[in-house]
């Protein structure tokens, strides 16, 4: 495949690695792509997400180009197996292929790329936040970048089933701990049971708006939940400190919403047991 030449885009090397990259050259790169995949003949689409696709204004020099490739039936493996219409935009130096329809890539100048390969009737079973069509063919629809996979109910939405969650994680995660497995234990209390605190954060402080992300509620959480982000290093303490860290979830708990006191004092005799069994 002969790449166009408008299609490269020249990409510096940074003075230091790490320094990231400013909007303007992320966004011109993502239009490179489309150039290069609409030359590549068997391309029908670029659609933009996250950050790069209808939330433009939070892009800062941290940012990466998260972007589905669609493709014409048939040729997906195609485009899967050869990147070159992503090398012949500018020098790839790191490839990794984390999902059947997809990769995640680094260029030489440290723009970092997370995106997948699909042809147009697998977007009706992929769930997606709403993207923005940065390039596509004439006949192609613009509802391409609305989602038709709605996201399923589920019981995260009952703060019962959260705080229920909560607590026996912590209470897993303590035994777990007292047991002298640390790294399980500070999992099931720092990440797992942490977790449910995030989710029920929206019942204890009204969300500031600022770009949810209905994928992960950890993103951009101080910034929506600020009164609740003051606590997490209470809640997130480390490997030597899952106690204190469940202690600090469990007040939480108690103070914000109706916790069993059976399961309460359990958790508070394993928080305060002072003879760790070993393995």
């Amino acid at each position: 495949m002969e790449p166009r030449p408008d299609a490269m885009l020249p990409l510096p090397r940074p003075k230091e690695y790490g320094l990231g990259v400013d909007k303007q050259h992320l966004l011109e790169c993502l239009e490179a792509i489309g150039r290069s995949l609409e030359s590549s003949g068997h391309a029908l689409a670029l659609i933009g997400l996250g950050s790069v696709g209808l939330e433009l204004e939070r892009i800062d020099q941290h940012s990466d180009l998260d972007f589905f490739a669609i493709v014409e039936d048939g040729y997906k493996q195609r485009y899967l197996e050869n990147l070159d219409w992503l090398s012949n935009v500018a020098p790839v130096a790191y490839t990794f292929q984390n999902t059947e329809d997809g990769y995640k890539l680094l260029f030489e100048d440290g723009i970092f790329c997370e995106f997948a390969v699909l042809e147009l009737p697998e977007l009706e079973h992929i769930p997606f936040s709403k993207g923005r069509i940065v390039w596509k063919r004439p006949h192609i629809e613009d509802s391409i970048a609305v989602p038709v996979l709605k996201n399923s109910s589920s019981p995260k939405s009952n703060v019962g089933w959260q705080v229920g969650e909560a607590l026996t994680n912590l209470l897993i995660g303590l035994k777990r701990y007292r047991r002298g497995e640390k790294l399980s234990g500070s999992r099931f209390v720092q990440h797992y049971a942490l977790d449910r605190v995030l989710d029920l954060a929206e019942w204890v402080e009204a969300e500031t708006p600022y770009f949810r992300d209905s994928f992960g509620t950890e993103r951009r959480f101080e910034r929506r939940f600020p009164g609740v982000s003051k606590l997490l290093p209470h809640f997130a303490q480390g490997y030597e400190r899952t106690p204190e860290s469940s202690l600090a979830i469990l007040e939480f708990l108690e103070q914000h919403f109706e916790v069993n006191a059976a399961i309460a004092r359990e958790i508070r005799s394993l928080i305060q047991k002072d003879n760790h069994d070993q393995v």
